[in-house]
């Protein structure tokens, strides 16, 4: 990686840095797995609701099956069929839309959910571990961790990477239609702005609360992760009264469809799922990506083990398989992130990987790119994004 483009100073271990998700209290986190789950969740943590623990991971025979909990599209398929062929299991892959999708299954099964392998995004970690919903690693069965770049480890949200480990990171912007939309769209304001006009009733954002939230404290240069109640309200009264109605889905993934299909006009959209977008559309230079100022997001989804897992063995060797040189680049190729392995920008240059600039960035865009904390403010943002859903009507 060349150093105009090391994020390595950005993106520095952070294991000295106050753990702010970690002052989340156990009512909290399960209050908002619940809005985002459903009542349902909040019997399942009643006290003496604990399920027995999972068989660790020993290193012996691998099971015949795995179950993956995952972000849509967020695995190469060479990568799956691969580690089938070589190691035996056949592999389930299920995706969900939001880390509080992820949270609110997980607590309800109470370590029976039948998934082996999540995919939390790393501010959710500390609380998933207190609240027993992830088990620890057996490192021994993942010597391949030494291919990631230590940018990428040691993270604060688990130090030691004792349950966790990078499975890609990114960003945050949007796409819009350059034929709808003629003037040039550079930041979260003039994607409100947009919204508002040209692409009403036809805009997408993301089926997730950080970045619907998000978006409006960055459009507003302020400071994301805010607790102030006076602002949160503010960030509510526009969202659910000025932006809902202007809504017409909230979707992840409009890389997939919306993109290619011309769908939309204008869409939120991550990084990686904005280059699958251009990569599958029949009009490419229709289509405009922007990493919007001033602020934006940055994020980081890892590998996990959840409580409770049927097939640990195989959750390891899945999890070491996709650490392996050839995986990551078929990973980074196919979901294009990041995926966090070592001095892989020039190889990915080097092997003809499309849109590398969807991929990689400067020193100056991780400037922009900030994560978020997970705090006591949590809860009203689920309802922020509750809400604004039902406005919208999408």
């Amino acid at each position: 990686m060349n150093e105009s483009r090391n994020p390595l100073r950005i993106l520095a271990p952070e294991a000295a840095a106050p753990l702010i998700v970690r002052e989340v209290s156990r009512r909290r986190f399960l209050s908002f797995a619940a809005l985002a789950g459903g009542a349902t969740v909040l019997a399942a943590c009643a006290p003496g609701g604990g399920s027995s623990p999972a068989p660790q991971a020993t290193g012996g025979d691998l099971e015949g099956s795995l179950s993956v909990y995952t972000w849509g599209d967020y695995d190469s398929p060479d990568v799956v069929s691969g580690f089938t062929d070589e190691l035996g299991p056949r592999v389930t892959l299920d995706s969900y839309s939001s880390n509080e999708e992820l949270i609110a299954k997980l607590v309800a099964a109470k370590g029976t959910s039948g998934y082996d392998i999540v995919v939390p995004t790393g501010v959710f970690i500390p609380q998933m571990i207190e609240n027993g919903l992830l088990e620890k690693f057996n490192k021994d069965l993942l010597p391949n961790m030494s291919n990631m770049d230590p940018a990428f480890l040691g993270r604060s949200w688990d130090p030691s990477n004792d349950y966790s480990v990078c499975k890609a990171w990114g960003t945050t912007g949007f796409v819009y239609d350059k034929t709808v939309i003629t003037r040039e769209l550079a930041t979260w304001a003039d994607f409100f702005d947009a919204a508002q006009n040209e692409a009403s009733g036809k805009t997408s954002m993301s089926d997730d609360p950080a970045g619907i939230i998000g978006a409006y404290f960055w459009a507003n240069d302020m400071d994301w992760n805010t607790e102030d109640p006076d602002e949160l309200e503010a960030c509510r009264q526009y969202l659910v009264e000025t932006i809902a109605p202007h809504i017409s889905a909230f979707d992840s993934y409009p890389g997939t469809n919306a993109i290619p299909q011309g769908t939309q006009v204008l869409m939120q959209s991550w990084n990686g799922d904005a280059r699958l977008g251009l990569m599958e559309s029949s009009e490419p230079e229709r289509w405009q990506w922007v990493l919007p100022g001033p602020v934006t997001e940055l994020w980081m989804d890892n590998w996990a083990i959840a409580a409770g897992a049927p097939h640990p063995e195989a959750a390891h060797a899945f999890i070491n398989y996709s650490m392996a040189p050839e995986s990551l680049m078929l990973n980074l190729d196919y979901i294009g992130y990041n995926v966090g392995g070592e001095d892989m920008e020039q190889a990915a240059v080097d092997a003809g990987i499309a849109l590398p600039e969807f991929i990689f960035f400067t020193a100056e865009q991780l400037e922009t790119m900030h994560e978020q904390e997970l705090n006591d403010s949590q809860t009203t943002r689920v309802e922020i994004w509750n809400e604004m859903k039902a406005a919208a009507g999408a």
